[in-house]
């Protein structure tokens, strides 16, 4: 779709989806990255919104659930993915307009798109959604630099593709949002005394061995509250209650240190995320090759490489003796 302009491929980071997300406008949420799904691996999270899980994609696969086309379809935020690379942002968005949860704030972008194209078909809200200068630019901005510049090819048969969809609960049922179908996909109901992350755990474990043996490109993310909004909160909580039953402990001492502790730790988190994108951005390739010219008037080329293939060929040696 010409008018949409190019979308770029996003990297599966909790940085990167922490900071597209706030490029959007929205307040109170940020991304956390999942190392395994076992069970209790959201308890320290909680409330989680959303989880985004990126897969390999396999062409024709058929959704193991039905799709939802009846009149849920106008109550559910979803849009159908209509162009390439926008998965990961389409995965974001519609995981947050189906969130009613008060620690989330849309901002005004999200708001406004919600309010324009709730009413549309999947169809018209993909096209909405990717005609949206400030969403497309947030997504571009979050592209990585590229050293040298390539004629673009098509994609070959052979070429792995991968994709993003979204899990979440809505209305007391569990969801996968995914773009590419058309409508989401209805995995069945959350008990009255489940957890939805309960109910959704099995889905994608059982997603995860349908792949062969050996498979390891996967990654889940999750969308949850702002960790340092919580524990300030909390800490808040704890004062407050101080304060009512006019009493300090230890343990109550204890606990916000802990907090305060807890508080750093996000800040820290969040100055690396800030770097890394810099980073990620930054051209270094004018850097490269000044370092070359140095090298090479210096006559230190040659003997550089001389002594990295001798390293290379002494740690080949020693591991074909392992």
């Amino acid at each position: 779709m010409e008018s949409a302009g190019d979308w770029c491929l996003i990297e599966s980071d909790p940085g990167v989806f922490t900071e597209l997300i706030k490029k959007f406008g929205v307040k109170g949420v940020q991304v956390e990255e999942m190392w395994t799904i076992d069970d209790g691996i959201f308890e320290n999270l909680r409330p989680v919104h959303g989880l985004i899980f990126l897969f390999k994609y396999v062409q024709h696969e058929e959704p193991s659930n039905p799709v939802v086309t009846d009149d849920r379809i106008q109550k559910i935020y979803f849009a159908k993915q209509v162009i390439n690379n926008a998965c990961a942002t389409q995965a974001v968005i519609s995981l947050l307009l189906n969130c009613n949860h008060p620690d989330v704030d849309l901002g005004p972008e999200l708001t406004k798109l919600k309010e324009f194209s709730m009413s549309f078909d999947p169809k018209m809200r993909g096209l909405t959604l990717s005609n949206s200068q400030t969403i497309r630019g947030a997504h571009n901005s979050m592209a990585q630099q590229t050293l040298f510049e390539f004629d673009r090819k098509l994609p070959t048969k052979d070429e792995d593709a991968y994709h993003f969809v979204g899990y979440t609960a809505i209305d007391g049922r569990v969801y996968e949002l995914d773009g590419l179908r058309e409508g989401p996909i209805d995995h069945g109901p959350v008990g009255a005394d489940q957890d939805w992350l309960n109910v959704v755990r099995p889905i994608i474990i059982k997603r995860i061995n349908t792949y062969t043996e050996g498979e390891v490109h996967f990654n889940l993310m999750a969308i949850v509250s702002d960790r340092k909004m919580i524990y300030e909160r909390q800490i808040e909580e704890l004062l407050n209650e101080n304060n009512m039953l006019g009493m300090e402990t230890d343990d109550v001492e204890n606990e916000i240190r802990r907090l305060k502790m807890l508080i750093e730790y996000e800040d820290a988190k969040m100055f690396k995320y800030k770097q890394e994108m810099v980073r990620r951005r930054h051209n270094y390739l004018p850097f490269i090759i000044t370092l070359l010219k140095v090298l090479a008037e210096e006559k230190k080329l040659v003997p550089l490489y001389e002594k990295a293939k001798e390293r290379i060929s002494k740690k080949c040696q020693k591991k074909l003796k392992v």
